[in-house]
């Protein structure tokens, strides 16, 4: 493992540009973020609220899932999310332009109300993206997740998977007709077959499998939270790994998964694929604050 760069505030969402470089959001400081592979940043747009998963989409143009804020509380030396920021009102999609810094709200609600807590996203062949809303946690009580497709030029979006708990990572496999999406507390990877862009092959009811009609993929046989994904080439899912500090490599099939530690850090949060062949992957270390490289033993799936 590498070392690429250190003193993100609480860094997520790496997004490889094929040039490189690289883009990170910041969310306690608030900043979609470049990093070159020799450790040197620079900020591309001051968003506010918590910039928290981003994606290139088909126009050129940064996408990036806004959950609106958290509250930082300082332990120590490091800085952990303890809840909700004061003045929060909506979390959004933002479209950002990285090569001025501009940047405008593509959603802040949808079917269900406004947006809650947006996680993480994809973008599929068809010029849509599916999202993850985490929702938001106060003291007493917590919001019921949701999955969401939308267009990336602003004109629809719709909620495709209500209720789920904590949505969190989300991905498509290589032939773009299986969705994904990791629930971070139950530690639990879901799999849903696509009829159309945007819209599943089977029903959303809870039945004795599932309790939105998801077809379970791996679950995780001690404690630990799933964070965001990405995926292989060959198919296999994988899924940052909370409180383990390693990455979990999930067969399809649902068959073993192994596990891939990342030294240094408990709380690895989003991997992305890059560098030649994309036979690299680079993952963030949210509380220390990091940017890591790994060498991978199979090349990921181009996004």
């Amino acid at each position: 493992m590498k070392v690429i760069a250190g003193d993100f505030w609480f860094p997520e969402g790496p997004v490889w540009l094929g040039d490189g470089s690289l883009l990170v959001v910041e969310i306690r400081r608030q900043t979609l973020t470049r990093v070159w592979l020799d450790g040197r940043k620079e900020i591309v747009a001051q968003l506010g609220g918590g910039p928290n998963g981003a994606a290139m989409g088909p126009d050129g143009f940064c996408y990036v899932c806004n959950n609106g804020g958290f509250r930082f509380e300082q332990r120590g030396d490091k800085w952990v999310n303890v809840g909700t920021a004061e003045g929060y009102v909506s979390g959004r999609i933002e479209r950002v332009n990285i090569a001025t810094g501009e940047f405008s709200t593509l959603y802040d609600r949808a079917d269900r109300g406004i947006l809650r807590g947006p996680n993480d996203l994809v973008f599929d062949a068809h010029g849509g993206f599916y999202f993850t809303d985490l929702g938001k946690t106060r003291p007493h009580d917590l919001d019921r997740g949701c999955v969401y497709y939308a267009r990336a030029d602003g004109s629809a979006i719709h909620a495709l998977i209500f209720p789920i708990s904590k949505p969190n990572g989300i991905g498509l496999s290589p032939d773009g007709k299986t969705l994904y999406v990791a629930e971070t507390e139950t530690a639990r990877l879901w799999a849903w077959d696509l009829a159309t862009p945007g819209t599943l092959a089977g029903s959303t009811r809870p039945s004795d499998h599932s309790p939105h009609g998801g077809r379970l993929v791996h679950m995780s046989p001690v404690y630990a939270r799933f964070d965001s994904l990405a995926v292989q080439a060959d198919g296999r899912i994988c899924v940052a790994t909370l409180d383990r500090g390693c990455i979990t490599v999930c067969p399809a099939d649902g068959g073993a998964a192994t596990q891939v530690p990342v030294p240094g850090d408990n709380y690895v949060t989003n991997i992305c694929f890059g560098g030649p062949e994309l036979r690299t992957a680079y993952i963030t270390q949210s509380v220390t604050g990091r940017l890591v490289e790994m060498p991978w033993d199979s090349p990921g799936l181009p996004l």
